[in-house]
């Protein structure tokens, strides 16, 4: 009983500045909640929010950090389990209260990270899935490492690639973007400097050197510029990389994707039979993915495409609410996280009903967008 009291203490998100160089501070956030491998809840991404804001407007903090508090992860995705409670708990709300909170507020931090007006370092080693990714991709100052494994797989829950997917995955080389955001593969640090998700290669183990490298640093120039000669310096060498499977695989992977109907696509991915075992697991889980966010992936990536930032989110906040009022967002999370049985019953079953119903998810469900102030 004493060990679980001091469990329930604990924080789940540990905020700390330490003094550095030149009457500096560096502003650290550390996810700290191990056993969800860091899954972001509400309260969660609230914590970010207030003290990224604080950060961004003190003058004596020169640079924030972002990490885990644990090697194994920096980030798993967003609190699901819960969002689906919620969900089942008012099954006829529309828009679900939590879910408008969860959504509106993560995607409001991921705004804030993509245009964060100081230097923001973000740790990306171990697993960063779903909402990881979306406090990693708009971050300045990238760190990946020989652990991490990206990945979007939200459609084995009946979701889609969210937290700003649909503004980064476009603009991936080539069609990458819409390979990855079908298929939730797998990616390495090799793979993340690739698509332009990672900028640094360091060791994972280097982590607390860095920090205090920063406290170390001569503040006086460019604070950018600082820490990217700071990272870069402590980078490891190009030939330390893994294998980018994504790079191996590159030629493979632009003929699957050329045809502009998204049948094709899917066809000539989930027919692959050749050597490759990453792209085989690709196959896979697009196959055994949700047809409706198989049609998602395909028209917000069509949507998408000429919107901003801003636009982007408040896009993409609509869709994940319609998702939360879709059967098959409390299907997938229970067949893949709660029940685990992996075997979800699909609504619609077929990707021609779904890509025929996919207008459903754009239509807004008030008269005011709680995103209405990004800019």
């Amino acid at each position: 009983m004493r060990d679980a009291a001091n469990l329930e203490r604990v924080p789940a998100v540990l905020l700390e500045t330490r003094a550095a160089n030149d009457g500096k501070r560096i502003g650290i956030a550390t996810l700290n909640v191990p056993a969800t491998l860091h899954a972001l809840t509400l309260e969660m991404i609230r914590a970010l929010y207030l003290a990224m804001q604080d950060w961004a407007r003190d003058d004596g903090v020169a640079c924030v950090v972002l990490q885990s508090s644990t090697n194994k992860a920096f980030c798993a995705g967003g609190d699901v389990r819960t969002l689906r409670d919620a969900i089942l708990a008012e099954p006829t709300a529309m828009p679900n209260r939590h879910a408008e909170a969860f959504f509106s507020e993560e995607y409001r931090l991921d705004h804030l990270i993509h245009t964060y007006p100081k230097p923001l370092v973000v740790w990306g080693g171990g697993i960063v899935m779903g909402g990881g990714l979306g406090l990693l991709a708009g971050a300045g100052h990238r760190v990946v490492t020989p652990t991490t494994r990206i990945a979007m797989p939200e459609i084995t829950i009946g979701l889609f690639p969210d937290v700003g997917g649909s503004w980064f995955l476009p603009r991936m080389p080539g069609r990458s973007g819409l390979f990855l955001g079908l298929t939730g593969a797998s990616l390495n640090a090799h793979d993340a400097l690739f698509t332009g998700l990672g900028d640094y290669f360091l060791p994972q183990e280097q982590r607390a050197a860095v920090i205090d490298a920063l406290c170390a640093a001569d503040w006086r120039s460019d604070p950018a510029i600082v820490v990217d000669r700071l990272l870069r310096a402590l980078s490891l060498p190009p030939e330390s990389l893994p294998v980018s499977e994504l790079r191996h695989n590159w030629d493979t992977i632009e003929a699957m994707t050329a045809s502009r109907e998204l049948g094709e696509v899917v066809a000539a991915i989930t027919g692959y039979q050749g050597e490759s075992a990453w792209l085989r697991r690709a196959a896979a889980a697009l196959s055994k993915g949700a047809p409706s966010s198989v049609a998602l992936v395909w028209e917000l990536q069509r949507r998408s495409r000429h919107l901003g930032l801003a636009d982007v989110f408040r896009l993409e906040l609509i869709v994940a609410l319609q998702c939360c009022a879709h059967p098959d967002f409390t299907e997938g999370v229970r067949a893949l996280l709660v029940e685990k049985d992996n075997a979800p019953q699909w609504s619609p079953s077929t990707l021609y009903a779904a890509q025929a119903s996919v207008g459903e998810f754009f239509r807004a469900p008030w008269q005011r967008h709680p995103l209405a102030d990004l800019n």
